[in-house]
């Protein structure tokens, strides 16, 4: 990631994690209350020393407020940091566009949205009608999922984002700046167009698709959310959970999208998400081979595969799937200056945690 991306997604982490956009704890309806069944790290296949020390060795991690671990569908170790509680609802930062992804793969198995290869014109034409001619409008689903806009969004511009009274005509109104080289970008503009676009589609806001679609059959009882100028759930940003239902959204794409035996997902749309379909330019150590799929990092960690919803500061979901093992941690929105440290720190420790169970 380089340095002024890090400066301005700074101060779009500390815009979202002020409740820029009037964010307000939700309660879920319909959901089944579901707690994770715990057993010691060694039952499943994982050192009871070395787990004991990644979670006393978050501590040392001031960023750090939370790190969970589950094997084979089990909550096997579990750590909260600075005064956090299991029943905290904490930021995910940019992970938020995972569960974007994981929602419009809902649509497209409920047939609201056709396609990926639909362009943004045809999916919001009224919003693309008032500005005839904007790059931001011929964009397809495929690409702005999989970060192959074309198109780069101004770094300077990412408060404006947050802010913006229309966040769709702010969007389809910025102008068409080229990316870089590789062809893969991180484009919260881009994402953000997905909210306007699944409310259109299926005639709710985003929230309330991922409560009723997502959230309920998983036992996620409890969420906030940030919300834009018209009162609606971004999608590229400003979601906040319990570390324990980050960790579910993990088990249920190691699963297959299968939540407890029922299908949740597509079996077809993890796959597919999960899969990497690009390089990606931002790196976090000790992982290797960084990609992209579809809004999910790719690579490979101490020799196993692993994909993951990656948060500013560190907040991660993921999981190794050979090893049927998921992570979730929590962490704070750290200052530029911090937030390599701070996140290779985090990506450290749960590298320690895939050794762990190798």
């Amino acid at each position: 990631m380089n340095p002024g991306r890090r400066l301005v997604l700074a101060g779009v982490a500390a815009a979202l994690g002020a409740g820029v956009g009037r964010a307000q704890p939700a309660e879920v309806d319909g959901a089944t209350p579901f707690e994770w069944p715990t057993a010691p790290p060694e039952s499943h296949g994982l050192s009871p020393v070395a787990v004991a020390e990644v979670l006393r060795d978050g501590a040392g991690v001031p960023g750090l407020r939370s790190l969970l671990v589950a094997r084979n569908g089990v909550l096997v170790g579990e750590s909260y940091y600075s005064g956090v509680s299991a029943s905290d609802l904490l930021a995910i930062n940019s992970v938020t566009k995972s569960v974007s992804s994981m929602l419009v793969g809902l649509a497209l198995r409920k047939g609201a949205i056709t396609s990926l290869d639909e362009p943004v014109a045809r999916l919001i034409p009224d919003a693309a009608a008032k500005l005839p001619g904007s790059a931001w409008a011929e964009l397809t689903l495929a690409q702005i999922l999989g970060g192959r806009t074309d198109l780069a969004f101004a770094l300077s511009r990412g408060r404006e984002l947050v802010n913006a009274p229309d966040l769709a005509k702010f969007v389809l109104g910025l102008p068409a700046e080229v990316p870089v080289p590789s062809g893969w970008s991180y484009n919260d503009a881009a994402v953000a167009l997905i909210a306007p676009i699944l409310a259109r589609a299926q005639g709710l806001d985003l929230a309330a698709l991922a409560a009723r679609e997502l959230f309920a059959p998983l036992g996620i009882e409890r969420f906030n959310w940030v919300r834009d100028r018209q009162g609606n759930a971004l999608a590229f940003g400003g979601l906040a959970l319990r570390t324990r239902d980050l960790l579910k959204l993990a088990v249920l794409m190691l699963d297959g999208g299968q939540w407890r035996g029922a299908s949740v997902l597509p079996a077809a749309w993890v796959a597919g998400s999960t899969q990497t379909r690009s390089p990606a330019s931002w790196q976090v150590v000790p992982v290797e081979s960084v990609g992209y799929g579809r809004l999910w990092f790719t690579g490979t960690l101490h020799g196993r595969r692993v994909v993951w919803g990656w948060g500013y500061g560190g907040q991660f979901a993921l999981w190794a799937p050979e090893l049927r093992l998921a992570v979730a941690t929590a962490a704070t929105a750290p200052p530029f200056a911090a937030l390599k440290g701070q996140t290779d720190a985090v990506m450290a420790l749960i590298g320690r945690v895939v050794q762990a169970a190798a």
